[in-house]
Parts: C-alpha cells; structure tokens; sequence
C-alpha cells in the first residue's frame, strides 16, 4: 500500500493521505502572504459569461481585458482556481527545435526547456498563487539520454523544482521495470494517482498508486480521478511491466466519479489521462464518464487548442517535450462555476528567460554525461522529425541504417511519437546528430534481430498494424504511429474497414507474393517469444544479431554522413496526405498545428 504524504516547505494541506482506496483531500498549498494575494487575486477572474455554450480559446485582447473589467471581478465576487497541465515531456530538459504547421507548410521554432518551463509556471503562478494546480500526465522521466542512463532517477528532482501537485505514469513510465517505476513515481514530491494499475490480479484493493486525489480550490472541492493506457503491456516490451495488471477504465471509473460527487462532495471531477487522444474522445462519449468534467489527456502529443466537447466531458491535450503549457480557468461567482477559459501556451524562451537556479541544476545534472553525449557521430542536411503518421525522415534514416546493416529484405522500426526535431544551422546547412539526440531518437538500445516471414504474414500484419493507428473504433487505436519501413512500399486506404484497407505490397519493387519467405530485420522486444519479431507472430528463424541499434546507427554515420533522409513514399494512404499529422477521428474539428 502507498503512504503519500505531501513533504513541501511551508505545505498548509491536510494531507496525510488516506489508504488508496479513500485517497486524499488537500488544499492548494502554494502560499504567498495576504498582500502578494489581494495584489493578483483581484486580476484572477478571467472568463466569460457565455450562457448556454462555452466559447473557448479567446485569441483576442481586448476581450480578456473585458472579462478583467468585470464588475463581479472587480469587486471581488469571482474567484479563479488554474489547472496547468503538461505531459510527454520525454526527458528533454533542453531548449530544442519544435514542429509547428504554418500556412500549409512546417516551420520549425526554439521551444521548451526546464529552464524556460520554470520560469513560466513561476509567472503563471503568480497570475493566481493561491489557486493554482500543476499537473503531469506522464511520459515525463523517459525519451532521453539522461533519462534512459539514469533510468529516470535525474529527471524526479528536476521536475519537482517545478512544484507539481499531481501526476499520473504514463505508458513509457514502465520503461525501467517495476521496481524502477515505483521508486521514481514515489520521488516525486507531487501526489501520485492512477485507478487502473494493480500489484496482481485483486482489481478491488491493490492498486500501485492512489485512485484519486481532492483538492479545494477557490471554495471548491476539485476531484481528480487518473488512468494510463491499459494497452501499455501490449504496446510496450512485455517484460516492462512484469508485475502490474492493466484494466480499461470502464472497469472502475464509474465508481470512483460517484464517490467523488456522492461521498466526497466534489464540485468538480478531472480525469487525468495517459490514453491517447482517439481513445480520449471515445471515452467522453461513454454513459461510464458521465459526472467527469474534463479529461485532461495525454500521450499521443497531440496539441488541443480548444477543447474537444463528447457527451459527457470535454477533452484536452497539451503536447509534448515540455514545449506547451495547458492553461484551464474557472471562474467561480457566489459558489457557482460561471465561467471557463482554455488555452495551449507554448513555452517560449523568447518570452521567458530562463530561470538561472533550474538552468544550474539542468547543467549539474548533466555534467557526468556531458563528454560522451556530446560526441558528434555525423550530421544531416535535413530536418529529422518524428510528427508524420504515415512516414517520417527520422524512422526512414533508422531503417536506411539497419537495411544498410543486414541486407534484409525488409527493415522494420516501430511508429515511435518520442524525440523532438533536429533541424540544419541556417548557417552551415548541417544539424549534429549526436550521441546525445541518438538517445532522444532511440531511447531504448534494442539488439536488433533477423527472421524468414512469408509473404501472407506480411499482409495480416501490416493490416493489423493499420487497425492499430486507424481503427473507426478508437477504443482500438493504440500504439504509436503507422509501423516503419525499408524495402517495402505499402499503399493503403484509412477509411476502408478492418482487413481491407491495404491495396498494394511491393518488396524490392516487385509484388508481394503471399507464399514467398522473405527476410525481415527489426529490434528485439524484451518479454517477447523468439518467434515474433516487432508484433508479427510465428515468424521463423529468428535470429538474435547480437548488436545494439545505437551501434548500427553509429556505424552507418560514420559511412555516410552527411545524411539526408526525407519522405519517400514508402507509406501511401490514397485518402490522406503524406504528411498527415493526427490519427483524431472523424468528425472532429481538431488541427494539429
């Protein structure tokens, strides 16, 4: 059982958490005296009276120094309490190269960075000291080298430089085993919770982490109630999580929504979610959420400007790699929710300085690595990004490099979301690939591994594989992106239903033959039998090459460096573009920009 038990300096909450299955009820607990609050509290209202429709995302100035202005405001009869809400920040403690989509094309921006985020969440705080929640919806100490050599225990003490109050482990939390989980989740300084990760196979009362947490904010009880992706076992190597039953959240989450309302008296109910924005919608729809008010969602970094309205809750998700902030509002007037005002901030070092103690720790925390991460291992002169579905340049340098390696039929590298782009110096037309980023491009070190699979099996496969990013039914979706490869063109419909959407195999330019054996490259899953190679089942001679991925990239640099990977049309989708930029289903106003 966990014994959470907020540990912060000048903490005013009664917090001695309960057993996990009563969790706790807390206060804010970040305190500024009286007069650093009658100096913002005043400024804290921002929301608009909107009647029976929410207007969300309020671009313009003017109306929000409108809502300033409000009588209510000023006079002191509205309060505001301000969730912020990051996840998927993969370790990268650095200002990096972001992906935006501008006019039809990409552009790419300096965002994000521990330091950056410090001081931004410090400033925002500020905005509404007595009322402001930071959350964490996972994947934050995995997707980077000091990460994954640390296996997680750096990136904790980092983090909680930032103050969160909560967070929830998302789906790559797993990474470093059990054991490894547990200690980092319980380093956090923050209150942990997630409803749907257990010890063993008693679903009632064995939960690795409270269900849920209570805070009380501007005269409000606010529950929060936390789910990772039960798929992570499916998803991820099976041997990460060894030990840990996974339920889906209609197992539970009507329970834990009634005794929020009924039992603790929640005025508010927040799902944390570490799902997936598909599976995230489809969620909002279901009768089991009724009495959730939003689900603040995570893992596919898609980045939810407005919120997504389903049935019963409305669906929001803030990015990735600590590049955006997502900014929730309440206003509260004479007890009542009036109001409410969402916004994506992005985390701007042109518009906050860094903050000199968090970029001290960020360097210290580094220095032991610094020398071999630092290593240039070659360069590319284009940009390497991951933001593309169905075909990304960075998945095609890695399967240029191990089809280069074995001389395969077929390379094959996993539809991974993590590692933030990499983009040429304007100067010299050349991006450094080092050490260092290979770790963000790979952040597990695979030994890579060979086998014969027949031509059928490729067929059931790859739709399988385009079930899993594409399915109409998005309680299926899960996984990353569409699976990656070399030697294979695959054109494909998304629209068309489950085992017909493949059109047309080519493998080394000539049709697949279903009854041909091909040889096929791809990285060991560790937990997985020898007979599947990168979830394809009953392969045959397999084959451990007793290599590392890092080592293959390194060596295929070392060959032919300066690289130049781009989009290729390996993958084709006749119903979408080659850059496509999110799996969200149909229907739904959403742009990934």
């Amino acid at each position: 059982m966990s014994d959470q038990k907020c540990n912060k300096p000048g903490c005013k909450c009664s917090c001695d958490h309960e057993p996990l299955e009563n969790a706790a009820e807390k206060r804010s607990d970040h305190s500024t005296d009286r007069r650093d609050f009658l100096k913002y509290v005043g400024m804290g209202a921002v929301g608009l009276g909107l009647g029976p429709a929410i207007i969300w995302w309020l671009r313009e100035e003017g109306k929000i120094n409108e809502i300033i202005k409000n009588p209510a405001v000023i006079k002191g009869k509205a309060q505001r309490f301000t969730i912020l809400h990051t996840s998927d920040i993969h370790g990268q403690l650095d200002i990096h190269d972001e992906f935006f989509w501008e006019n039809g094309k990409p552009v790419f921006k300096k965002r994000g960075g521990f330091a950056t985020l410090k001081t931004m969440i410090d400033e925002l705080r500020k905005d509404n000291p007595l009322n402001t929640l930071l959350v964490d919806g996972g994947d934050c100490f995995q997707g980077s080298a000091i990460a994954s050599l640390t296996e997680g225990r750096a990136i904790i003490p980092l983090a909680n430089k930032l103050n969160y109050d909560l967070v929830l482990p998302g789906n790559w939390e797993v990474a470093y085993g059990k054991k490894m989980l547990m200690q980092d989740m319980n380093s956090y300084s923050a209150a942990k919770i997630c409803a749907n990760m257990f010890h063993n196979d008693d679903l009632d009362h064995d939960l690795l982490f409270p269900p849920y947490q209570i805070f009380n904010l501007a005269g409000l009880k606010i529950g929060f109630v936390g789910y990772n992706d039960p798929l992570t076992p499916v998803r991820q190597s099976p041997a990460y999580s060894k030990g840990i039953k996974f339920t889906k959240p209609e197992k539970n989450l009507e329970k834990y929504v009634k005794i929020l309302r009924e039992e603790k008296k929640c005025d508010m109910v927040f799902m944390l979610s570490h799902m997936g924005l598909s599976q995230q919608v489809h969620l909002a729809n279901q009768p089991y959420a009724q009495g959730v008010d939003y689900i603040l969602g995570a893992d596919t970094h898609e980045r939810v400007r407005e919120p997504l309205q389903g049935k019963y809750s409305k669906v929001t998700e803030p990015g990735a790699f600590g590049s955006f902030i997502g900014k929730l509002d309440i206003v509260i007037e004479n007890g009542k929710i009036k109001d409410e005002v969402y916004e994506l901030l992005e985390v701007d070092p042109g518009k906050y300085k860094e903050d000199e103690e968090m970029k001290h720790l960020v360097e210290a925390t580094k220095k032991p690595y610094k020398k071999i991460l630092s290593e240039v291992l070659g360069q590319s002169k284009t940009p390497l990004m991951r933001y593309y579905i169905i075909e990304t340049p960075m998945d095609n340098l890695i399967t240029d490099a191990v089809m280069w390696k074995f001389k395969t039929d077929i390379a094959v590298s996993n539809g991974f979301r993590f590692c933030p782009p990499l983009i040429p110096d304007p100067a010299t037309g050349l991006a450094d690939i080092t050490r260092d980023y290979l770790w963000s491009m790979l952040p597990v070190n695979s030994e890579v591994k060979t086998a014969d699979v027949k031509g059928k099996q490729i067929l059931n496969w790859l739709e399988k594989e385009l079930e899993n990013a594409f399915s109409k039914d998005a309680s299926k979706r899960f996984g990353g992106w569409f699976v990656r490869f070399n030697g294979m063109k695959v054109t494909f419909t998304i629209g068309n239903e489950k085992g017909k959407r493949v059109q047309e195999v080519c493998i080394k330019d000539e049709p697949l033959d279903p009854d041909r054996t091909y040889t096929m490259v791809a990285c060991e899953r560790d937990g997985d039998p020898d007979n599947v190679l990168c979830r394809m089942l009953n392969v045959h001679n397999p084959i451990k090459q007793g290599i590392m991925l890092h080592s293959v990239l390194e060596d295929y640099l070392a060959e032919f460096s300066p690289v130049s990977p781009k989009l290729e049309g390996r993958a084709i989708a006749t119903d979408a573009p080659a850059n496509l930029l999110t799996q969200a289903l149909a229907g739904i106003d959403y742009q990934f920009r």
